[in-house]
């Protein structure tokens, strides 16, 4: 490493304190990725786990190895299906490392060993003799009547043939991410499948011109309402949704639209679960996860893997290249990232630079995270890795040679919050635009961040959507076209308007949960005892925006011109947005950002007429995009055709009517 201060530290001197802290985390990045050149011959190699453990078919041999790391068993056989499950007809041999092996030549087990059989491995140790789902499973599925989980062997005759080369992510520098649930994407009341979902729901967010999707609940999970972060099986996509060839065909859909796609992938802890997942696998009780309480997490009732562990880190490594390689995801949303950077997981106030470098960050997990986004950007040029954290890590989204972690991109969790807490504890009146313009453009120089007004958080049972909190109740009476509301002409116009400044202000990406876009109603709520195993609420209710006798519609036509608009005027890579005029008493916010004036009016009653404003450039001016428009369910009030002149001191005069967000651009002709 050069003596010269990591360009982290030198973007930032508060950082200066700290720059021993910064420095070793580097070092101990480059000393393990030395280690790992010299033992596994390279990175991409060391992350191939999964063609050695597991069931993997030897062509020399002509046969299937199963191997299974289990350091601490007393014994291991294979049983299934295929060999009525009985422990004594395939025993397994350990080597020194701690690995279990058993071998099936196809000449006998052609017929018995084939695709869709059931498996799983029966493990004696210290906790007894129990039947487990191997660890590299690359399908996991229920038995309808017994409801447990078994392995089930996925070798079709005819492999997958993609259609599609891919999608060219060194293109998507302006990632515009709807977020998705495959299983509550339809709007029966049941489990969406893949293929449902590639034939509904892409062309949805094709049309609304997002050209990334985030899918959530792909690993495989026991529990249905964990939202899929209560993980089992690391390799095997979630069979509820339907079998692996099926999410592949929905990638491969999906890139045949231009669109990328990303997983959230949940490294961050994994479910408690014994018969479905890793937890005390070969009876040591800390063989993937920490030993004793630092194990378990407090406030998730579920295991903490062990970072610090070489077999551990290769095991989540080979997990991230097998998804790229076997599915061709497009990146990840690493899940949880908080809760990995310190062992108190989160559980504290972030308000000093200590907070981060103390005792209590876990060096481990930043290695790990190092490691990761190296892999990733290794094994595909231009994909995409975001970090969802909430403390504020500095160098989170900075390279590793900087001084970062190596993510592109960290989530702007606070700006939710913000819109959340506002909504629901101030009124109208006493929104301060100086808290809005600041909460919106506060991040950290130089890290890249995707903003989003809410996810799939502030949707869920306990809180509520931005267009809930809006309106409420009064979304079940008096959403019809025909039907004035004041309460509902309200959330339309500020459900417009946070939007827009969501995606103009606060970040280089933006992001929507699937429905938000139009104002999807009510929370969502996964089946459970407690509203009797209903699929009401886990659903998107597409008629109601499908309706043209609602105003739904409005939400939705709203979205598609804001999202054509940012993607017109790269927006989300243009310099940071300058600000023009700051009007506390009319609660107007004028700024610039990629040549484009952003006029909002937040006032709940304030329409002026012959409002001046400087702009920095003068000239002719014409609204390129209005909120009040009649077409987005507005009054109307301003007529977007007029041309607007500059005076000699470059200063335009416009009517800006309440609670309305006008952009306009310059016109050369």
């Amino acid at each position: 490493m050069p003596n010269a201060k990591l360009p982290l530290i030198q973007a930032d001197p508060w950082l200066e304190p700290y720059a021993r802290n910064i420095e070793e985390r580097v070092y101990r990045f480059w000393g393990f990725l030395r280690r790992i050149e010299l033992e596994a011959g390279s990175l991409l190699h060391f992350a191939n786990a999964h063609t050695y453990l597991g069931i993997n078919y030897d062509h020399d041999k002509k046969g299937w190895f199963y191997r299974e790391w289990a350091p601490a068993a007393e014994a291991l056989s294979l049983v299934g299906d295929f060999n009525q499950w009985d422990s004594k007809a395939n025993p397994m041999v350990r080597n020194g490392q701690g690995v279990w092996e058993v071998f099936l030549d196809q000449a006998t087990y052609h017929d018995r060993f084939t695709h869709e059989s059931l498996i799983k491995v029966r493990v004696k140790a210290q906790n007894g003799e129990n039947d487990r789902i191997p660890a590299y499973s690359r399908r996991v599925v229920q038995n309808p009547v017994t409801h447990d989980f078994s392995g089930q062997l996925w070798m079709p005759p005819k492999p997958y043939q993609w259609r599609q080369e891919g999608v060219d992510l060194t293109q998507i520098k302006e990632p515009l991410i709807y977020e998705c649930h495959v299983g509550m994407a339809q709007e029966k009341e049941g489990v969406g499948s893949y293929l449902e979902f590639a034939e509904k729901v892409l062309p949805r967010a094709k049309a609304l011109g997002y050209n990334v999707i985030q899918l959530m609940a792909v690993h495989e999970h026991p529990y249905y309402g964990s939202f899929g972060y209560h993980v089992s099986s690391f390799f095997a996509p979630s069979s509820r949704f339907g079998t692996p060839d099926e999410l592949k065909q929905l990638i491969d859909t999906a890139h045949g639209m231009g669109i990328a796609v990303v997983m959230d992938v949940v490294h961050s802890h994994a479910v408690k679960n014994f018969h479905e997942g890793l937890n005390n696998f070969d009876g040591s009780g800390h063989q993937y996860f920490h030993a004793d309480h630092r194990g378990d997490h407090p406030g998730w009732d579920s295991k903490l893997f062990d970072y610090g562990k070489v077999e551990v880190l290769q095991f989540l490594l080979s997990n991230l290249r097998y998804w790229m390689e076997e599915f061709c995801f497009d990146g990840f949303r690493f899940d949880g990232v908080t809760s990995m950077l310190y062992t108190h997981h989160g559980f504290t106030s972030f308000d000093h630079y200590d907070k981060y470098f103390g005792s209590e960050t876990d060096q481990d997990a930043i290695r790990y995270l190092q490691l990761a986004n190296t892999l990733i950007h290794q094994f595909r040029p231009g994909a995409l890795s975001i970090a969802e954290d909430v403390s504020g890590m500095p160098g989170l989204s900075r390279p590793v040679e900087e001084g970062g972690i190596g993510f592109d991109y960290r989530l702007g969790m606070g700006i939710p919050d913000y819109w959340i807490k506002l909504l629901k504890d101030q009124s109208d009146e006493e929104w301060n635009i100086h808290d809005m313009w600041g909460t919106l453009n506060n991040r950290r120089a130089g890290e890249k961040t995707i903003a989003y007004a809410e996810s799939h958080d502030q949707a869920l049972v306990g809180d509520k959507t931005i267009a809930f909190r809006l309106m409420d109740k009064e979304m079940y009476f008096h959403m019809l076209v025909t039907d004035n509301d004041l309460v509902i002409d309200r959330g339309l116009a500020l459900h417009k308007m946070i939007r827009l400044f969501t995606v103009s202000l606060g970040g280089e990406g933006y992001m929507t949960f699937m429905g938000n876009e139009f104002g999807h109603p009510e929370w969502i709520d996964f089946p459970r005892e407690g509203n009797n195993w209903s699929y009401k609420y886990a659903r998107r209710m597409w008629s109601l925006v499908e309706n043209q006798e609602l105003k739904y519609k409005f939400f939705d036509q709203f979205e598609r011109e804001m999202i054509a608009l940012v993607k017109e005027y790269h927006i989300l890579s243009a310099d940071p947005a300058r600000q023009l005029n700051m009007d506390d008493m009319n609660k107007v916010i004028i700024f610039e950002r990629s040549n484009l004036v952003f006029v909002f009016n937040f006032h709940f009653q304030h329409s002026i007429f012959d409002y001046k404003f400087y702009v920095p450039t003068p000239g002719k001016y014409r609204i390129i995009l209005n909120s009040d428009e009649a077409r987005f369910g507005g009054h109307n009030r301003v007529d977007s055709n007029l041309n607007y002149f500059s005076d000699a001191e470059n200063f335009l005069r416009l009517y800006i009517t309440n609670r309305t967000v006008m952009v306009l651009r310059r016109f050369d002709d």
